[in-house]
Order: structure tokens, then C-alpha cells, then sequence
């Protein structure tokens, strides 16, 4: 462990971006703040430090709670941070609004349409 740490490699190593170049990207694209303010990929984090990450459509409010400079396994990661309650109540909420949304798939009630049906929607639309 060192005593501070990149936080583009930082990131890599939480598992929030696959490669420290997505991290890097996201970081240079104003994604990532710390203390609510931009950054540069060579910023040092410490521990103890508030990052928000805007990855993909969900945004985490995270504590910096361990560093490590090498990229482990997923449980070895997710103790690198801490998620803010307001955080963690605010992707759940999301997540069921998600869930709630309707499927373009499930609006059709009666499914595909058959042949017959087929045949009859050529024959208004004057293609056959």
C-alpha cells in the first residue's frame, strides 16, 4: 500500500472503468470529481477523499477507504471504497424505475403478427 495514488489507476484498480484509459477518458470528460470539483488523471488520491463517478447511466458518491496500485478481484475492489447512503438510496431508486419501465416488447399484447396478419397490413399499405 502506498500512501497516495493516481486516480485514473485508482479507478482502474475499484473496478469502476476496465481499462485505466476508459478512466482516464472519463476523467478528462469531467465524469469523475473530487471534492465536487474536475481533475486531472494524475491527481493523487488518498484515503478519505469523496469521488463522484459518473459511469454508464448510474452516478456513485464514493469514499476512498484503501489504496492499492494493482487490480484484484471484484471483493478485493469493492473494499477499496465506501458509497454514500445518499448515493446507494439514489441507484436503488433507479434501478426500480428502471425496472418498472415498459418493455417496447411487452407493448405488443398479442405478439408477432401471423401471416394472415401480415397479408392484410401489405394489402392497406397497397404493397402487394
Amino acid at each position: 500500500m502506498t500512501e497516495d495514488l493516481r486516480i485514473d489507476k485508482w479507478l482502474w484498480a475499484a473496478r469502476f472503468f476496465k481499462t485505466r484509459g476508459l478512466a482516464r477518458e472519463a476523467i478528462e470528460g469531467g465524469r469523475v470529481l473530487i471534492g465536487g470539483g474536475r481533475v486531472k488523471p494524475s491527481r493523487q488520491v488518498r484515503v478519505g477523499d469523496e469521488i463522484r463517478v459518473r459511469a454508464t447511466e448510474m452516478e456513485r458518491t464514493v469514499r476512498v477507504a484503501g489504496l492499492s496500485a494493482q487490480r484484484g478481484p471484484a471483493p478485493a475492489a469493492q473494499a477499496l471504497y465506501e458509497e454514500t447512503e445518499e448515493s446507494v438510496r439514489v441507484r436503488v431508486e433507479a434501478q426500480a424505475r428502471k425496472a418498472l419501465a415498459a418493455d417496447p416488447a411487452a407493448a405488443i399484447e398479442d405478439g408477432r403478427p401471423t401471416k394472415r396478419d401480415r397479408r392484410r397490413i401489405e394489402r392497406l399499405r397497397g404493397t402487394q
